[in-house]
Parts: C-alpha cells; structure tokens; sequence
C-alpha cells in the first residue's frame, strides 16, 4: 500500500501530461503538491523534521537546476548564434548537396544533420531543423517528422553537450564517465538497429547491398567515436563530437577527393569554429591532468543539517567550456556583433525551461528524502533478475511523460541506483540503462512528435507519426534491455 501511495505523484504527473494534455509545470506542480502532502502525512508524519525537510529539499533542487542551466543557456545561445549568422542553414544544406539518393541524404540530414544539432543544442532543435529540409527534398510531411526522430535518438542520452547524462551524474554522484562509457555502449550495439529503421522508411524500394553497406558505414562512423569519446573523455562530447567526426568520415567515404572552393572551405570553417574551439576546451580539460587539477580545484560546495548538500566546479563545469566558445568563437570569425541579440533569445528560451527544471526536481529530491524512492525501489526489486531488462523502459517512461530525456533521468536516475542497491547489481549499468531508454523515449514523447509536427504543418496528425515510431522505439528498449542482461550476465 505504502508502494503506490509512493508512486501517487509519478502518476499525477502522467495523468496530467499524458492524458489531460497539461504542461510538464502545471503537472509536475500538481506531483510535487501531492509528495508534499504525503510526505508530511504519511512517510513523515512527526513536525520536527520538517522545516528541515523542505529547506533541504528546496536548496537541493535549486542548486541542481542551476547547475543544469549553467549547461542549457550557453548551449541555447551557441544555437541562436548560429542562426543568426546563417551558419545552420549552411551547415545543413551543404549535407544535402552531397547526393541525390534518398536513403544517403537522410543519413546525412535526419542521422549527421540531426545528431550534430542534438549534440550542440538539443531540446527539439534536431527536429525542428531537419524536419522542414526534408520536406524540401521531396519527404512527406509525416515520413520527414519520422525521420528526423529516428535520426537524432541515439544521440540523445548525451544531448546539449551532456546534459541528460550530467543530471544524472549530479544526482547519482556516481562517476560521469563510468556512466557515459555504458551509455553509449548500449547504444553502439544497438544503434545499427535504429538506423536501419530509419533508412527503411526513408524509401519506398526494397533494401539494396549498397544501402545495408551505406547505413553500417554511417552507423559506424557515427558510434564507433562516440563510444571512443565516452570512453576517454566523458558525457559531454560523445554526441556532438560523435557527430562532427563521422560526419567528415562519412563524407570522405561518400565523396573522396571532393574538394571546397577556397571561399565556401573558409565560410564552412568559420561556421564550426564555436563547435571546433568547444572540443578543443573540452579535450584539453579532461584530457592534461595539470589543467584538469587546476580547475577542479576550484570548487563550492554547501551542506545543510539532514544530509542536504551540494557542490559546483565553475572553471571545470561544461556550460562554462560551451560560453568560452561560443565569445571566443564569435570573436575570431568577425561575428561578435550577434552575441547579444543571441543571449537575449537564449535568456527569453530559458525561462519555462527552468521552472519545469526546478519543479521536476524539487519533486525529485523530495521523493528521495521522504523515503518514497526507497520503497519504489522496493517493490522494483520484486522483479528480481528481470528488472536489468525492464530497466530501459523506465526511461522510456519518464521521456514519454516529461518530453524531455533530461526530465525522465531526474525522475528515474535515483530509483534505479536504489533499485541497483536492493539487487546487488552495478548501479551505473542501471543508470546507464536509464539514460539509454530516457533517450529512445523521445521518438513516442507526445510534446516531441506535437513540436515537431508543427514545424511541417502537420497540427493535428500527429497519431499518423505515432504510429510509425513505436515499433522502432519498442524493438531499440527491448535490444538495449537485452544487452543490460547480458552485460550483467557476462560480469
């Protein structure tokens, strides 16, 4: 009984979401009221504690969501820099002038395109973008909408230079690149899978050897150096620089000796320059100890009475590497004189985005301090040896229900470190395999197929692209849980 009064504010909000169509604040206000009842009623009904409980609660959330914000506004205005300059378009019709053959151009737009975009900006943008440049390579609105989801999910665990990962790393305080390493190993095995679904659907005509050859490559390029990323470097460039880097491997398969006309190489050099200079930041921080010493060491950390803390590395922490390039990277190019019409857009973006943040999280560090995540953890270890399995779709849940990946790992990440606990298994396996459901999870989110479904004029049909995006969704969930078995199986 105590179990589904614990779960009482995760289905408010699904109800809320899901079924009434309400915002992620309205329903996350409503989850969060009903915790706070119960949490003061029934799994701490003495008052002694709860002064305690709601001021460590409420630092802990606030804290968290600036953190994560530090990482979403400079992603926010790096993207609104970029269009403004009119590098995007650039960046994205150059792909599309590479081939006339539609499997290989929505590699190129919906995988390159719009892993690239997931990586730099996240929240939508992939979408948003490739979507409508779809349409005008002669895509149907729908199947263009589908491809663009299917393209950019792989991507998504690592998203807006890490920031679902990041969010799990702050809540979990496991270690950020131990998380990131099994993430994206999940997704190398199972990406191959994702992508040939997407190309499938990019045509009418039977699978050809060229097309299977085509898309192993792709897949390849993209996930062989994301994994490589994840591995050495850690949860902020496996998308991004997973991207950039099959990207120009894939090209140069597609297309040897090809050659730029002197003007067109500097303008496209200039457009990346903000992503190359980021990269190199980030290289050169995780990668030469005295640099990476020095700037965690600058670090500032709090703690309240109850076990309430938290801690922030400002020179270390990626949203500051992202504004470095994006000034930086302005500076160089000429372009500086955007930076300020760019900010104020990325500040005008920020605001919903942050209060659906602080109320999701509020939510979430107190279902863990009230002890409702420990009994949920509870029940969920009654699933015993099946729960590795399950444990992606957890994700998938909290994306399907939040819209936002990021979202779904502040609900999640704990029950699954806690579930871990119960079962004496590998809590990064299970976080990992969160992150990897949170991320296929953005295909069937509601909010993501009505976003972007409204960029190609497709308000209101949004069910015929459902439609089309569970089967893919629920064989990736069913490929990664597998793999959580059997990584487990073979420890």
């Amino acid at each position: 009984m105590t179990a589904l009064l614990a779960s009482a504010p995760l289905g408010a909000i699904l109800l809320g979401m899901v079924v009434l169509r309400r915002s992620a604040v309205v329903s996350g206000t409503v989850g969060l009221a009903l915790a706070l009842v119960l949490a003061l009623t029934v799994f701490r009904p003495t008052n002694s504690a709860v002064a305690s409980l709601l001021g460590g609660v409420g630092a802990e959330a606030v804290h968290a969501t600036a953190t994560i914000l530090w990482i979403i506004f400079p992603a926010l205005a790096l993207y609104e820099f970029q269009k403004a300059s009119g590098a995007i378009l650039r960046i994205r019709d150059m792909l599309a002038s590479l081939t006339d053959n539609r499997r290989l151009q929505a590699i190129l737009i919906a995988w390159f395109f719009g892993l690239f975009m997931e990586g730099a900006a996240g929240f939508g943008t992939p979408v948003a973008l490739a979507a409508p440049l779809l349409v005008g390579l002669g895509y149907t609105p729908v199947r263009a909408v589908v491809l663009a989801l299917l393209g950019h999910a792989a991507g998504v665990s690592f998203g807006a230079v890490g920031t679902p990962a990041l969010a799990q790393v702050e809540l979990s305080g496991l270690d950020g690149q131990a998380i990131a390493l099994r993430t994206a190993a999940l997704h190398a095995v199972c990406g191959p899978v994702l992508l040939f679904s997407m190309v499938r659907l990019a045509a009418d005509a039977p699978f050809t050897r060229g097309d299977v050859v085509w898309t192993l490559s792709a897949a390849a390029c993209f996930l062989l150096p994301s994994l490589l990323l994840a591995g050495f470097i850690g949860p902020e460039l496996p998308t991004l620089g997973g991207a950039l880097i099959g990207a120009a491997l894939f090209i140069a398969l597609l297309r040897p000796g090809k050659r730029f006309a002197g003007g067109a190489w500097d303008k496209l050099l200039a457009d990346l320059a903000p992503y190359i200079l980021i990269l190199a930041f980030v290289l050169v921080t995780r990668l030469v100890p005295p640099v990476q010493d020095a700037l965690q060491g600058v670090r500032v950390g709090w703690e309240m009475d109850g076990g309430f803390s938290g801690w922030f590395q400002p020179l270390y922490h990626p949203g500051t590497l992202l504004l470095l390039g994006l000034v930086l990277g302005s500076v160089l190019t000429g372009r500086a004189a955007l930076l300020r019409e760019a900010i104020g857009a990325a500040l005008r973006r920020l605001s919903p985005v942050a209060l659906a943040l602080l109320v999701m999280l509020a939510l979430s560090r107190l279902m863990v301090h009230a002890g409702m995540i420990n009994l949920l953890a509870t029940a969920a270890s009654g699933a015993g040896t099946a729960w590795p399995f399950v444990a992606p779709l957890v994700g998938v849940l909290g994306t399907f229900i939040t819209g936002s990946a990021t979202a779904s790992n502040i609900l999640f990440t704990q029950l699954q470190t806690t579930t871990a606990s119960s079962l004496a298994l590998p809590p990064t396996l299970l976080v990992a395999a969160q992150g990897f459901g949170a991320a296929i999870g953005n295909v069937v989110a509601p909010h993501n197929i009505i976003a972007g479904s409204a960029t190609v004029g497709l308000s209101g049909r949004e069910g015929e692209i459902l439609t089309r995006t569970v089967l893919p969704c629920l064989i990736y969930t069913v490929c990664g849980g597998a793999a959580v078995f059997l990584a487990l199986r073979l420890i």
